[in-house]
């Protein structure tokens, strides 16, 4: 949703990642046919990552082998972001994250009018 633009260099690869982890957390622990949603959202002044499934989540026992969840959080914490995880209400697990963005060309000094008919 929104947007799209070119991202502060490693805040791609981290969001990538960070859906890359999540979604390799629903083959591991949601059990057999969840289903997913991955949402994307470029906001203003914000990225917003949310991956969100109906399986089993966190009453599976985690096999303590990874660092899906910290690894994670450090991903965005190195670019001043927060990643919330956790289980959903009425089941399944949800990984939300937010990495903050430079201002958008649009909403900061354009020379673009608001409406395309009005002249600048």
């Amino acid at each position: 949703m929104g947007s799209p633009r070119i991202l502060p260099p490693g805040a791609g690869l981290s969001a990538y990642r960070i859906c890359q982890e999540a979604l390799t957390n629903v083959l591991k622990h949601a059990g057999p046919d969840p289903q997913v949603t991955v949402l994307v959202q470029w906001l203003p002044t914000t990225l917003v990552l949310d991956v969100s499934d109906d399986g089993r989540g966190a009453a599976v026992e985690s096999d303590g082998a990874g660092k899906g969840l910290l690894g994670m959080r450090e991903r965005a914490a190195m670019f001043r972001g927060t990643l919330t995880a956790g289980p959903r209400p009425g089941g399944g697990f949800r990984v939300h994250a937010e990495l903050p963005l430079p201002p958008s060309p649009t909403t900061v000094g354009s020379d673009r009018p608001d409406h395309p008919d009005e002249a600048p």
